[in-house]
């Protein structure tokens, strides 16, 4: 009799060493099936993603709208030419072209709006430029400013060039015609993709391909 009560005992002991045993397994499983870690070892997850530049929400946008005729001018952002919208009071159809010339300066010179400066926007377009129409055996198609085209800082020109090249009554097959207050011969001017991706390097034809 004491024979089988030990036997029973040694066989309860070893059901016990069994169940710790599976159960030591399946936590062992589990813990690799969420992931845990017995060592701790850095992972780069990378830079955190930044806002992208020169792009503004629709919202921003819509918030740029005025009365008036619709038109674009060319800001600087992240070193290029970007083109922003905006809204000036007259109509291109039927006002002089010194007119169209004189909104769209006037625009370039304004400072950029608070959301379009977070944006990265800003503008070279000196305040106290002026503009004025042909003179003397100037091409009636010259603009004239109150400093010489190429005295101004490049990316100023290439704003301007760019943005009168948009103009169907300032510019003739995207050629923009520009002198200053000087006895100087006016240039031929062209805006191209380079200009707008390089705009410290404004292209110009030469005052020869103007006769």
């Amino acid at each position: 009799m004491r024979r089988s009560n030990r036997g029973t005992r040694r066989a309860r002991r070893a059901r016990r060493a069994a169940g710790a045993l599976a159960g030591a397994v399946v936590c062992a499983v589990l813990a690799a099936g969420c992931g845990i870690r017995t060592t701790s070892v850095p992972v780069d997850a990378g830079a955190a993603p930044s806002r992208v530049p020169c792009s503004m929400s629709a919202e921003d946008v819509s918030t740029q709208a005025m009365q008036g005729i619709p038109v674009q001018i060319y800001l600087i952002c992240a070193s290029q030419l970007v083109t922003v919208d905006r809204s000036v009071q007259i109509h291109e159809a039927k006002s002089d072209r010194i007119r169209v010339a004189q909104a769209l300066l006037d625009e370039l010179q304004e400072e950029p709006a608070a959301d379009e400066r977070q944006a990265g926007f800003s503008t070279d377009v000196p305040a106290t430029l002026q503009i004025s129409g042909a003179r003397g055996d100037d091409p009636a198609a010259v603009l004239r400013l109150s400093e010489q085209p190429e005295d101004l800082p490049s990316e100023a020109l290439a704003q301007i060039v760019c943005t009168y090249a948009e103009s169907e009554s300032l510019a003739s097959d995207g050629t923009v015609l520009l002198g200053g207050p000087g006895n100087y011969a006016p240039r031929a001017y062209l805006c191209t993709s380079e200009t707008k991706a390089r705009p410290e390097a404004v292209p110009t034809l030469g005052a020869a391909k103007l006769s």
